[in-house]
This record gives structure tokens, C-alpha cells and sequence, in this order.
């Protein structure tokens, strides 16, 4: 239908025209010419009228149906929109937010001196080289993408031919470096790149056409208090990476993760492989005397030993061509409980041997620590394991040697003996409350119990006390590895491993809410403070008891007197343990 026959009631165009020419005639006849003035009037405005109403339905159509965009159009890319994340609290962690990609197109510029240097002088992060190469270029050209709005608007507002606009969606981080190695990053295309970007892309990306969040296991709050002590330990003790670890050991959550050095996820590009590295996921260490709770739980559950069984440590232990010697040499027979106390290396190795290599790597395997961790991360490394499980091994992975594990792997073992026996994946999506987290028994709950005991003993009289926190209940174990060094061949005092690993509170039944820690660095540097010693106790202990300290009220952990209480059989505490 023709535009006359739509603004006219169906009448033909030509025949509506040769009708209205007849009516000017006939008042031209009459002498009326005021009325030929005011049909013509009349007549122009309505053609104007049709004009702009048949454009306005037009428009209308197109926008509501065509599927099409302007170039400055607000809808997100399709293929590129990712759903938010948030904090189990629901605080965000990662948005997309609309930005603006700005092109160039010479062929439309009037003045180039003019548009280079109101460019340069509006947009400072703007490449000098690549700007000159859009302007003296033959085409339409990229220049720069990542622009707000209000850059954008800034720029609009100079009105330079030739500069135009294009929405693209960003991804964005408002907390910067916090959680940076847990949330990870995505690329501009909309892919996730690193931590739960790209753990976690299909679901953050199906999620996105509904418009709903999706939670992560971390609580902000914990994070922040976690990173903050985890830091300043690292200013302290300038070590060469460090990390932070919280969980839920029921649940498997973890509610927070550090790894020293961090970087912003915003521009991951001016960061160095070192600062992107997830070193609580992606690397392996030895980790020293903190093996030594699996050792002591093996024995205990194997029905070995008991918490008063007896180890001569008053003389270094021979086996086979080698001589293991204690750090710090109790010389005298330790019981159960003192071994661990005393981080015995002598009565480990001793408890060790007594278990046999089979039991040992069995009881390994089930607890996780020879898998690479169960989580959601691609980044979790695979545990550096003993080809050959003989006595000379047996001795050695007792007190964490000649084994390499990710601080991962040392949390899923931990949380194990810590939950009444039952080995669970960790996760970096948030668990609802009452929800059955599936497991695999691999320990009794007698077992888990007493070693919940014989940790809190280790923090009120023995290598953890400057991890205890007051009213808190923490136990805990000290770590301190010595790494291999190939300028010596050997292992080096200078370069080590130091760790605490800490568990809160210790008190109650094995099913009660309970919590890890645990704190690392890699190679610290002794300071004044520690009268020149590096180890697990005098660097990583005490930033763990200040974690817990800051972080238990916000888990709902409450303060209460301390009573020491062993496993049933157990010995009595040593002097100092109240």
C-alpha cells in the first residue's frame, strides 16, 4: 500500500492530488484567495506529517524487531556476557559492566594535528605509535577499547569526525587484587582464563541469559582478614611466595585463599607469570614436620600405637645407611603425644616403620595425599610421589620428605582428620546450609577425635603455642621443610618450607562446626624478632593465630575457657600444658 492510500483512507495518491488541484482552481475562481493560502498550507503540512509518522512507525519496527544494534547501542554481546560473582554473603566479586571500544577512520578526518593531540590530551593512556598508525592508515581502525561511559562521553563531546564508538561488554573487579587468585580472570572474548573464571565458564555463562549471580564459597570477610595477616607476615619475613588457606571441614568450602605475590585481575597483562601463579593450587612443596599429624593419625587408626605409647628419642634413630636426627633433640623417650609435641623426626620415623611401607601408602592414597585435590580449579597440580615404598621412604614421607604436595592436597588431608575420618573435595561454590556433602570414610571417628586432642596439646605446650588464640580451642601443627638445593646437592638449611597448619575449635564432637587454617612460606628470611630462626613455629604460627583470632567471630565461633582433655589412654601432659 502506497503512502497516500496509508495516510488517506485507501484513496489512490494521484487521484486525492488531482482533486485537491481542482479545489485551488476553483477557489482561485471565487476570489477566495485566503483559502488558496490556507489549502496550501494545509496541503504541505500534511504531507510532512505522513512523512514523519510512516519514519516513526518505521523506526519503531526496527527497533523492536529487527534484532539490530546501533553502534552505541546498551545491549551486552551475546557471545561474550558472563553472570556476576559474588561472595557467599552475595558481595560482588566480578561484574561484566558495558565499555566502549573507540575507532578511527581517516578517511573522515578533517584535521589529523587537530584529532592527535585532542585524542592525546583527553585519553593519556592512549599509544602514541598506534594512534599515528589509525591516522595514517586507510581505513577504519581499532585504537583502544575498555572505555567507560563517561570516557566515552568525553570524548563525543569534542566532536571529531571521523572518531566513532562501539559497545563491547568488560569484565570487571571491583576489589582489584582481593581473592585475585580464587576468582581468576576472563578474556575479552568472554572466556575464563585462570581460578573460578575458568572453572567455573559454562555454568557463569549459561547463567548470564537469566541473570542470576552465581555465589562462591569464600566469605569477603575471611578473605580480607586472611590476606591482611598473610601480607604482613610476608613484609616481616620476605619470602619468596607465601600462602593462605581457610576451610569449612565438613563442607569443603573454601572460604578463603591468598598466594603471595597477587595481582589485579582488571589488567592481569602488566602482571608477571610469578604474581598470576596460584601457589596454594599450582605448586608443590615438601612440607616438612606437618606430615607428621597423618603419620601419628596412621598409627592411631591402625591400632599401633596409643596416645601413651613410648618412642626412645635419646639417641639419633639408624636405618639401613642413614641417621635421622630430631631439629631440637629431646634425648629422652617421648611419649605419642610428646613426639608430636616435640616434632620428633626420631619417634615419627620410629611410629613409621612400625606401620609398614603397604599401610603407610595405603593410608596416603586415602587421604588424598598422592591424588592431585579434588577441586574445581584447573590449576591443582599432581602431588610429586615415592616410585618405591620401602622402609628408607617410609621414614622419610613420615616427617614430610621426599614427598611434594600443593597446599590443596595438605588441606583435604587435614580436613580429614579434622571431620571425624571422612575424606570430601573441596569446592569453590558455596554449599547451602544442611546440605550432605558426599565423602569416602577412610579414618574412625575415634581416631579424629584424639588427634584433635593431641593438636590442641601441640599449641598449649608444645612447637604451635604462638599459634594459640584466647578462648578459641586451636590446634595445630608446625612444618618446616627443607628445600633441595642443586648448588649443594642437598637440602639446604637456608631455604625452607614453613608452615602451621591449624584447626579451630578442637574442643566438642567431631560433627560440631569446625574450621582450618593453614599459612606457608616459601624460603622466609629470619628477623629480628625470631633471633635468626625461619622454621613453621617462629613465622607462619603466629600469623595463623591471628587469622583465627580476627576471623572467628564472623564464623560464629565463640569464645569459652579452655580444658585441656586427652584421648582416653593418653598420657599426661608435659610440663607447661594446662
Amino acid at each position: 500500500m502506497s503512502l497516500g492510500q496509508h495516510a488517506f483512507g485507501g484513496l489512490p495518491f494521484s487521484r486525492w492530488l488531482w482533486g485537491l488541484e481542482h479545489a485551488f482552481e476553483r477557489a482561485r475562481a471565487s476570489g477566495r484567495a485566503e483559502d488558496d493560502t490556507r489549502l496550501r498550507i494545509f496541503f504541505v503540512l500534511a504531507i510532512f506529517s505522513a512523512a514523519f509518522l510512516a519514519l516513526a512507525v518505521g523506526a519503531t519496527r526496527a527497533a523492536m524487531f529487527s534484532g539490530l544494534r546501533g553502534h552505541d547501542g546498551l545491549a551486552p554481546i551475546a557471545g561474550a556476557s558472563r553472570a556476576d560473582l559474588v561472595d557467599r554473603n552475595g558481595q560482588m566479586l566480578a561484574a561484566d559492566l558495558l565499555h566502549y571500544g573507540l575507532y578511527i577512520d581517516p578517511r573522515e578526518i578533517w584535521d589529523t594535528a587537530e584529532t592527535r593531540a585532542a585524542l592525546t590530551r583527553t585519553l593519556p593512556s592512549v599509544d602514541a605509535h598506534r594512534l599515528e598508525r589509525a591516522l595514517r592508515g586507510e581505513r577504519r581502525t581499532f585504537l583502544m577499547g575498555g572505555l567507560t561511559p563517561e570516557q566515552r562521553a568525553r570524548v563525543h563531546s569534542l566532536g571529531l569526525p571521523g572518531v566513532s564508538f562501539e559497545p563491547e561488554e568488560r569484565r570487571v573487579y571491583p576489589l582489584g587484587s582481593t581473592a585475585a587468585h580464587l576468582i581468576g580472570f576472563a578474556d575479552t572474548g568472554g572466556e575464563g582464563l585462570t581460578g573460578a573464571e575458568a572453572a567455573l565458564n559454562e555454568d557463569i555463562r549459561k547463567a548470564a541469559a537469566g541473570k542470576a549471580a552465581i555465589p562462591l564459597s569464600i566469605d569477603l570477610r575471611v578473605q580480607a582478614a586472611l590476606e591482611d595477616e598473610l601480607y604482613k607476615a610476608a613484609a616481616e619475613f620476605r619470602p619468596r611466595g607465601a600462602v593462605g588457606i581457610v576451610t569449612n571441614v565438613h563442607t569443603g568450602e573454601i572460604l578463603g585463599m591468598a598466594s603471595y605475590p597477587t595481582f589485579d585481575p582488571n589488567r592481569p597483562g602488566e602482571a608477571t607469570d610469578d604474581a598470576r601463579l596460584n601457589r596454594a593450587a599450582a605448586s608443590v612443596f615438601e612440607m616438612g614436620s606437618t606430615f607428621k599429624a597423618f603419620t601419628v593419625a596412621i598409627g592411631l587408626d591402625a591400632g599401633v600405637a596409643t596416645p601413651s605409647s613410648t618412642f626412645d628419642a635419646r639417641f639419633p634413630y639408624q636405618l639401613g645407611y642413614r641417621t635421622i636426627n630430631d631439629y631440637h633433640a629431646a634425648r629422652k623417650v617421648l611419649t605419642l603425644v610428646e613426639v608430636f609435641q616435640h616434632s620428633s623426626n626420631i619417634g615419627t620415623a620410629k611410629l613409621a616403620v612400625s606401620v609398614g611401607p603397604q599401610r603407610l601408602s595405603q593410608y596416603f592414597n586415602n587421604l588424598g595425599l598422592t591424588r592431585t585435590a579434588p577441586v574445581e580449579l584447573i590449576e591443582s597440580a599432581r602431588p610429586l610421589t615415592p616410585k618405591k615404598w620401602d622402609e628408607d621412604t617410609v621414614a622419610s614421607t613420615s616427617f614430610g620428605h621426599g614427598m611434594n604436595v600443593s597446599p590443596l592436597t595438605l588441606v583435604i588431608a587435614y580436613n580429614t582428620l579434622m571431620n571425624g575420618g571422612v575424606r570430601r573435595p573441596l569446592t569453590i561454590r558455596k554449599v547451602e546450609d544442611g546440605k550432605t556433602v558426599p565423602g569416602e570414610r577412610v579414618m574412625s571417628e575415634r581416631t579424629s577425635a584424639q588427634m584433635l586432642q593431641i593438636m590442641r596439646a601441640n599449641v598449649t605446650g608444645g612447637s604451635g603455642k604462638s599459634a594459640d588464640a584466647p578462648g578459641l580451642s586451636v590446634g595445630g601443627k608446625t612444618g618446616t621443610g627443607e628445600k633441595y638445593d642443586p648448588a649443594i646437592r642437598g637440602y639446604s638449611r637456608q631455604k625452607q618450607v614453613s608452615s602451621f597448619a591449624a584447626a579451630f575449635p578442637t574442643d566438642g564432637a567431631v560433627e560440631d562446626d569446625r574450621y582450618f587454617v593453614l599459612i606457608l612460606m616459601d624460603e622466609p628470611h629470619p628477623s629480628a624478632r625470631t633471633y635468626g630462626y625461619s622454621t613453621g613455629g617462629w613465622v607462619a604460627a603466629p600469623a595463623a593465630g591471628r587469622v583465627i583470632d580476627r576471623i572467628a567471630p564472623f564464623l560464629g565461633v565463640r569464645r569459652k575457657n579452655d580444658i585441656l582433655t586427652l584421648a582416653e589412654g593418653a598420657a599426661a601432659p608435659p610440663p607447661g600444658v594446662q
